[in-house]
């Protein structure tokens, strides 16, 4: 049950980047998870990647990142969800930890304030800070999916304004040190979307080039070719820390589920953004 004394984030894109009203809302989530198709081997995932664009982009490639959750053999034995997302507002701190349960027109998700104290107490960076997530989309967008399938797990909300390699390995560390001081199980689902406005083809090879990074969990490599090559993607730091998360839980590679752009939605290909969603393993 929510404590009435624990603040409440309130939606702020709801109708903007998914419906407003909860029937709409449930249909759409209902009908991109019946129609991922996840493959064989994703029982034992314990860090993920999704999307966060407007559901008519980028929901049907969120689901299968949620749905290969779903499917985890270890569900059941999940404690806390640790979210992790890119700042795109430039407002508040380098790492910005939330202290609030966050609605959405899905209902509450409850915050594991225990968690969060103990990752901002094992951070440099990370702190208490609820002005960074005030107009930020790329957490929210995540709950009513989680929602949907029922996963009422409490989560961490933390978004990331500074995604440098060295602020990344402090906080996939703070995860692992306060998961462990806690005795907590955690999934970590990072929010990332991959290059953008550039040509399908041209936005396409700069992601591939990645998603080979991603797939050997290689996070150094990963932080090196994202200046190397221009890369746009927008949570490359979330990204690396749900890998260096992976590899401190013994995952040894990550997984492709789908891949798409927003031209699929728009009929433009011409200058797109791209989205993917991975599981890793």
């Amino acid at each position: 049950m929510r404590s009435s004394n624990m603040p409440l984030r309130r939606s702020v894109v709801a109708g903007e980047f998914y419906s407003s009203s909860a029937k709409e809302l449930d249909a759409f989530i209902s009908g991109a998870i019946d129609e991922a198709m996840i493959p064989e081997g994703m029982e034992k995932g314990c860090a993920y990647v999704s999307p966060h664009a407007g559901y008519k982009y980028s929901g049907k490639t969120a689901a299968y990142t949620y749905k290969a959750l779903s499917m985890n053999a270890h569900i059941k034995d999940i404690d806390s969800i640790v979210l992790v997302g890119p700042n795109h507002t430039g407002i508040g701190t380098q790492v910005s930890v939330s202290a609030a349960d966050w609605e959405t027109p899905l209902g509450i998700v409850r915050n594991d304030l225990e968690l969060s104290r103990a990752i901002v107490e094992s951070s440099s960076n990370a702190e208490f800070d609820e002005s960074a997530h005030g107009g930020e989309h790329s957490i929210e967008v995540q709950l009513p999916f989680l929602q949907r399938l029922g996963i009422d797990k409490k989560a961490a909300f933390i978004c990331m304004g500074y995604q440098d390699l060295e602020t990344s390995d402090d906080l996939a560390s703070a995860i692992v040190n306060a998961a462990d001081k806690l005795g907590r199980n955690v999934v970590v689902i990072a929010s990332s979307d991959f290059n953008h406005y550039e040509p399908v083809k041209a936005g396409e090879k700069k992601d591939r080039a990645l998603f080979g990074k991603i797939e050997s969990l290689d996070y150094a490599a990963f932080n090196r070719l994202v200046d190397d090559i221009g890369s746009s993607a927008c949570g490359y730091g979330p990204i690396t820390v749900a890998m260096e998360y992976a590899i401190k839980r013994g995952c040894k590679r990550g997984v492709l589920l789908d891949y798409s752009n927003s031209g699929l939605a728009t009929g433009d290909f011409s200058s797109v953004v791209d989205y993917a969603s991975f599981a890793m393993v």
